[in-house]
């Protein structure tokens, strides 16, 4: 049965993985025709031409920007929306509140944006304004906000409550005692909240289609680019991205562990100490 569950889980990670070991290893193609299915040697001429694709850096700049701005924004407003939903003593209102925070995740991405769009061609007829930026960042904020609240709230009931309490008797103010003692017990879930609002951000198609006006984001420059030929450039694009995701997923993953060992440590040594 192992030797069944291993090869299994081989399968599971090779149909996971080989389309973007294929779209890695395409995107240093020496090949000219640029050829999807035969690999002409090793070359990083694509590499060098996606720096000098001023269209693509431009669509680039403005998905980081999104992303970012989007990120910073839903992580400040979940967190505060996860610790508000918390302090709720009602417990079938707190109910009803989670469940309709979660409503954006599980409603059609399409449904949103269609919504959406329609929202902000009303308001900006109203100023007389049109789609693109802040229309994008908007959007992009509202459907990042429910995974950070649900990142958040996990840490918020494992915490415990009379922390928050215990710290204002101990001569605390309110500011002082939230900073000193809640966010450190929460910090790690706001971490993982801000890096997935970060990347939906950066993969979001459908929603930003409708919601651009003549801004162009990667996703949106990559579709437009399907009616034609796809360039290489897109697969050293993909390759950049994915390693630069890579990289902050370990980073954060080997800081976690850090923190994790290192409460393991003080409980056992005030174990031992109680001992």
């Amino acid at each position: 049965m192992k030797t069944v569950s291993r090869i299994y889980m081989v399968l599971i990670f090779l149909f996971l993985y080989a389309p973007i070991f294929v779209l890695i290893l395409f995107s240093f193609n020496d090949s000219s025709a640029m050829s999807r299915s035969v690999f002409s040697g090793f070359s990083l001429r694509w590499y060098s031409r996606l720096f000098q694709d001023r269209l693509i850096m431009e669509a680039l700049g403005n998905t980081l920007v999104i992303a970012v701005v989007a990120a910073a924004v839903s992580t400040v407003l979940g967190t505060a929306g996860a610790i508000g939903i918390g302090s709720l003593k009602n417990k079938w209102m707190r109910r009803v509140t989670m469940n309709v925070t979660n409503l954006p995740m599980v409603n059609p991405e399409i449904v949103t944006g269609v919504s959406m769009m329609l929202l902000f061609v009303i308001s900006t007829r109203a100023v007389g304004a049109n789609l693109g930026m802040g229309s994008l960042i908007i959007a992009h904020i509202t459907f990042c906000l429910p995974y950070v609240i649900m990142s958040v709230r996990p840490k918020l009931m494992q915490m415990d409550p009379h922390l928050y309490e215990a710290a204002q008797d101990l001569g605390c103010a309110p500011t002082s005692a939230f900073f000193k003692v809640v966010l450190p017990q929460i910090t790690p879930g706001i971490i993982t909240g801000a890096i997935m609002a970060f990347t939906l951000s950066i993969d979001d198609f459908v929603i930003s289609y409708f919601t651009s006006g003549t801004t162009q984001t990667l996703p949106i420059f990559i579709y437009s680019m399907t009616r034609k030929r796809i360039s290489p450039e897109i697969n050293a694009l993909s390759t950049v991205l994915f390693a630069a995701i890579l990289v902050l997923l370990i980073v954060v993953n080997a800081r976690q562990s850090v923190i994790t060992d290192k409460a393991a440590r003080l409980q056992s040594e005030a174990e031992e100490a109680e001992a």
